[in-house]
């Protein structure tokens, strides 16, 4: 089956998809009958477009070499945006994988409409119009009878959204609880094991590259938020929003916190919750200290994991996945193999 693909934005995570399509190309036709074809790659500056699919290898070198996907010989298409081309070349799916915006969620708000407005797929990294305006494009996307999947946007590798919505399908999923943000994560470790003051363990994580130069959305909680969200809305059908969800981040955590914790027997993390509660969806963002035997008191440094409770299945909990652009790119990937398996 040939899939025509959009790409609007070529960072990390999207040229991550590109190279896994390259190195993926004979397993996915052979496993899935796939044929997966890029007609078209957006970014800021424009595009590059070809009805037939653009010639992989030839954008990534020349991406490599500081090129822009606009100024490709006999391909490239300068201040075309990602409107124009979904507006006007036949394709079957976007994949979205411009930064996040949580502000507007522009560009990929508008991209995320137009291909949905017009019967196409998405697949989506991008978090940003799915915590802003999650129920209109859930509702857009219903109404054009295509999908629209967000395994990426959710802890990216970490399958968060399979397992609640595909390997928990016939129970009530009670309770969702996360360690949702791997920055976070580390600096609660260091200061568990080593005893090392939050600065420093933040100081440590940048020099590392596990924590941006502006840490700010991930100790704060607020990339824990925009992801409960989420999975709230997704696995629960909760009909949140961001103001619906009290976040307090890890930056007023203290080492006499984690050293009384610890004496304990329990270990603080940042979790990202959300439960059933007198017949209503509540979700909330907090460090919380987990006594040892909880699923989620022995994830370490940057690994991440969900864990989720039932009525039938009692507690199911997965770990791990890449925190990197190949992570997020292979869950995009699934959730496009998904799409096509269904």
């Amino acid at each position: 089956m040939d899939v025509r693909i959009i790409i609007c934005g070529l960072g990390r995570v999207g040229q991550a998809f590109v190279g896994l399509l390259i190195q993926k190309d004979k397993d996915l036709k052979k496993r899935y009958d796939l044929n997966l074809k890029v007609v078209g790659a957006v970014d800021i500056g424009g595009a590059a477009v070809s009805s037939s699919g653009l010639p992989l290898e030839e954008v990534m070198a020349h991406l490599k070499k500081g090129g822009r996907v606009e100024e490709m010989s006999g391909f490239g298409k300068k201040g075309l945006t990602g409107k124009d081309v979904l507006s006007s070349v036949p394709a079957d799916l976007l994949v979205e994988t411009t930064p996040t915006n949580i502000k507007d969620g522009e560009p990929g708000m508008t991209h995320m409409r137009t291909a949905l407005t017009l019967g196409r797929h998405v697949v989506t990294a991008a978090k940003g119009p799915l915590v802003i305006r999650y129920n209109e494009l859930k509702e857009l996307a219903k109404k054009s009878k295509v999908k629209m999947m967000i395994s990426a946007a959710t802890a990216a590798a970490l399958p968060t959204l399979d397992v609640g919505l595909s390997c928990l399908a016939g129970t009530e999923v009670l309770t969702a609880e996360g360690i949702l943000n791997g920055t976070t994560n580390y600096i609660l470790t260091r200061m568990y094991e080593e005893g090392t003051p939050y600065k420093d363990a933040l100081a440590e994580a940048q020099k590392m590259g596990v924590a941006e130069p502006d840490p700010s959305i991930d100790v704060e909680g607020r990339d824990t938020a925009n992801k409960i969200l989420l999975i709230a809305n997704e696995v629960f059908q909760g009909g949140l929003s961001l103001g619906d969800i009290p976040v307090e981040g890890i930056t007023r955590v203290t080492p006499e916190e984690i050293q009384k914790a610890k004496k304990e027997g329990k270990v603080i993390k940042l979790i990202g919750k959300a439960e059933r509660k007198d017949g209503k969806v509540v979700a909330s963002v907090a460090p919380m200290p987990l006594p040892a035997n909880h699923p989620l008191a022995s994830v370490r440094g940057t690994e991440k994991a969900i864990s989720y409770l039932t009525d039938t299945m009692d507690r199911v909990t997965v770990s791990g996945g890449k925190s990197n652009p190949v992570g997020a790119a292979a869950a995009i990937l699934k959730d496009i193999i998904r799409i096509y398996q269904n």
